[in-house]
């Protein structure tokens, strides 16, 4: 039992608790009392003074399998990046010990700036196995964060995913791209077997399964059909990039007849209210109309967006369709960092150069809504995400004597455009203290940073070979690439007048 004292408690955009100090009794990790007068003989004491107390963040999208290569890449487009970042190659292959400790890296960053859960859609080279989906769950166990976790993998072949690319790859290199997947359906689904028994509702609901698909077009109908089934069966989210890049929408032009892959997913039967749909760039009205009609959420990724140039998305567009937008920082090595604070500033800024009318520009208000109410609905966590009765006690505690917040002007907007994360001095994942004292109360950071050197050090040899594995095919990549750039296909989300670089 806990007893949170003299803090301004934080209750939405359009509030402001500046002028009240309360107090939150947490018992059996959830908040059970909430004012001013609160109190209980024997609970322990935290002291708030001088702080906020803010729900806790929520990374919505992210992939855990790459963190220990944040700045590995330069800024590729993502086709070309996913050569480089993730190909099927069994010199990839990870330890279970290597699993585990780039796991808990990006946890490390996570809770020391008050994310208080994530929703990791991992995809494992050169497939998963259960011995490696346990490292992962562990790894989210041990550190105390709350999770989300899915297996993102295809069971269709390379060159099926991909417009233009079977005719432009070397011959030596055509079967390879033609053949499906060796580890295919019934191996991914043994696997999520594996993961919904062994780890959905483990460490008392803190850890949970969730479904993936990749992408519409990078898996079966059998496969997509079984996958909705296990969501609407477990009340599981289920993870669809969608529409990422330009690549994408030519994809559809060529491959589907002009339709769009959000389009395709629905006649898979994979846009419903389970659906997180991840990225949603390059679409249209129809395709957001039909987004919103079937109850789904966009995962939004700017930074990632911006790092991998796939675009800006519409978020004026989608807001006026009432679809719920959480934020995610997407992968390490596409962001390199895992900081919420960070994806939240962005998203403020990037969308003000989408429209002249600066009254469709995004609020702060509008910002920490996604940045937290929306990734909890990402998440299908309903009883998680305010500081109220019944709900979770998934915390963040800011100390507001920093640079960040002086002078106090507007909290909301101070907390978009000025904090970094730097002003967190404590969070609470269902009622555990996770992060005090500048340090993770649940592991061993100097001695889990260390192994996580002396890992790379060791996997340095097997990056450099699949790198010079892969490198035959860059050509033929970017020359896809440059078709599907060239190629008409009705909508422009890349920032540019026309005349030249910008």
């Amino acid at each position: 039992m806990k007893l949170i004292t003299n803090g301004l408690i934080w209750r939405g955009p359009g509030t402001d608790p500046r002028h009240r100090l309360e107090n939150i009794l947490i018992e059996g990790g959830r908040i059970t009392a909430v004012g001013p007068e609160v109190a209980r003989e024997g609970a322990e004491v935290i002291d708030a003074a001088g702080m906020l107390v803010l729900p806790g963040l929520v990374n919505a999208h992210f992939h855990s399998p790459v963190n220990h290569m944040k700045g590995q890449l330069p800024s590729l487009p993502l086709e070309l990046f996913m050569l480089y970042e993730s190909p099927a190659l069994e010199v990839l292959r990870p330890t279970p010990r290597e699993a585990y400790v780039r796991t808990l890296l990006a946890c490390m960053e996570m809770l020391r700036s008050g994310v208080t859960a994530v929703q990791d859609d991992a995809f494992f080279v050169p497939h998963p196995t259960p011995e490696i989906i346990d490292a992962v769950a562990q790894a989210y166990e041990d550190c105390g964060i709350r999770a989300r976790l899915a297996l993102d993998q295809s069971d269709l072949p390379e060159a099926a995913k991909l417009p233009y690319l079977a005719d432009l790859v070397p011959p030596e290199w055509r079967a390879a791209l033609a053949a499906p997947p060796a580890f295919g359906r019934a191996g991914l689904l043994e696997c999520y077997d594996h993961l919904i028994s062994r780890w959905h509702g483990a460490a008392g609901g803190r850890l949970r399964a969730a479904a993936s698909c990749s992408a519409p077009q990078r898996v079966t109908p059998d496969y997509a059909a079984a996958l909705q089934a296990l969501a609407e069966r477990h009340d599981l989210p289920l993870y669809i990039h969608i529409l990422e890049t330009r690549t994408q929408r030519a994809f559809g032009e060529e491959r589907l007849g002009g339709r769009s892959l959000v389009h395709l997913a629905d006649e898979l039967g994979l846009l419903s209210p389970h659906a997180n749909v991840i990225h949603a760039i390059w679409v249209d009205d129809g395709d957001l109309d039909l987004i919103a009609r079937r109850g789904a959420v966009i995962a939004h990724n700017p930074i990632s967006n911006l790092r991998l140039g796939s675009g800006v998305m519409r978020f004026r567009a989608i807001r006026d369709r009432a679809i719920p937008v959480a934020l995610g920082s997407d992968e390490a090595i596409a962001d390199d960092a895992v900081n919420m604070w960070a994806v939240a500033k962005m998203t403020g800024l990037i969308h003000n150069i989408g429209a002249a009318d600066y009254a469709t520009w995004p609020s702060a208000g509008e910002v920490l809504d996604c940045l937290i109410a929306g990734g909890h609905a990402a998440m299908r966590n309903a009883d998680i995400g305010a500081i109220a009765p019944g709900q979770a006690a998934d915390l963040a505690l800011l100390d507001l004597d920093t640079l960040a917040f002086t002078p106090l002007n507007d909290l909301a907007r101070q907390l978009v455009y000025c904090e970094t994360g730097s002003s967190v001095r404590l969070t609470m994942v269902a009622g555990q203290v996770v992060f005090a004292e500048d340090r993770i109360t649940t592991l061993d950071e100097p001695a889990l940073r260390a192994e996580a050197r002396a890992i790379a050090a060791g996997r340095r040899e097997a990056l450099e070979q699949a790198a010079a594995e892969v490198a035959p095919l860059l050509p033929a990549y970017r020359e896809m690439y440059l078709r599907a750039a060239a190629r008409d296909v009705g909508m422009n989300r890349w920032i540019g007048t026309g005349d030249g670089p910008c």
